[in-house]
């Protein structure tokens, strides 16, 4: 049976967040250095040395229009965090259970399984007064289920860069580089976050990207994320393509914890 697998998304389930980079000082004083959810790239700061953190899509959610079918996927994107020490984190990332629907112009289609496998490590480099910067790679692997893999094996650099303007307003560059079957697609995103309350950060993001068939795309969002406790936030975001090749709409829930000393 031809495979129905819906088109790549540039961002992988692996990647983050950049509102976690306003997180409320409380949280930060008792250890925990912020989450790579939600939005586009990732917070450029690691684990301490045996930390772990845990985040979870609840789900993560994208839907797209191509020749009169409508595609629609849910996932539970899953990224577990360890510290190494020395700066560096390794990441484990994937998707446990995924569904999807077709529709349009006579189709009909359901399927469901897991996706892909990732791994990766994570860089903090050396901060500078307001500014900090980060750097991440990883691998993304095809053992997936049909429909929720990727046809080859992907590679990931990207670098995250953190102006902190003030206790409240912090804004963020992120540039990522995909390369699959000998051929890359590209990600700059750009990043405000505000701190709303002690506890609760917004943030809006806008996006330029490319994909392996030469196609080009944008796309602007916005999120929440609540910090509950000082180790345990939930959040919600969504993304609207503005043209090009991009996902229709992009959206999540989710909830991420830090396990400290």
């Amino acid at each position: 049976m031809e495979s129905h697998r819906p088109g790549h998304r540039l961002a992988l389930p692996a990647l983050a967040t950049l509102v976690a980079l306003a997180s409320p000082v409380a949280a930060r004083a008792d250890g925990n250095p912020g989450y790579d959810r939600p939005g586009l790239g990732f917070a450029p700061a690691v684990l301490q040395a045996g930390d772990v953190s845990w985040e979870q899509g609840l789900p993560d959610a994208s839907r797209d229009r191509k020749d009169g079918v409508t595609s629609t996927q849910y996932g539970a994107d899953t990224l577990l965090r360890l510290g190494l020490g020395r700066s560096v984190e390794l990441q484990l990332g994937g998707s446990p259970y995924n569904y999807l629907r077709q529709t349009g112009t006579g189709a009909h289609y359901r399927s469901h399984g897991r996706g892909d496998s990732t791994l990766g490590m994570k860089f903090a480099l050396p901060a500078s007064g307001a500014f900090s910067w980060g750097l991440l790679g990883n691998v993304e692997f095809t053992d997936g289920a049909r429909d929720f893999r990727n046809p080859r094996r992907q590679y990931l650099f990207g670098a995250d860069f953190n102006w902190q303007w003030s206790a409240h307003n912090t804004a963020a560059l992120y540039l990522e580089n995909v390369r699959s079957g000998g051929r890359d697609s590209h990600l700059l995103a750009a990043n405000d976050g505000y701190a709303l309350t002690p506890t609760l950060n917004g943030f809006i993001e806008i996006a330029l990207q490319d994909d392996t068939d030469g196609g080009h795309g944008s796309r602007a969002g916005a999120g929440l994320a609540w910090m509950l406790t000082p180790h345990v936030q939930v959040d919600a975001s969504a993304r609207h393509r503005i043209g090009g090749h991009a996902p229709e709409w992009e959206a999540g829930l989710g909830v991420s914890a830090y396990f400290g000393h």
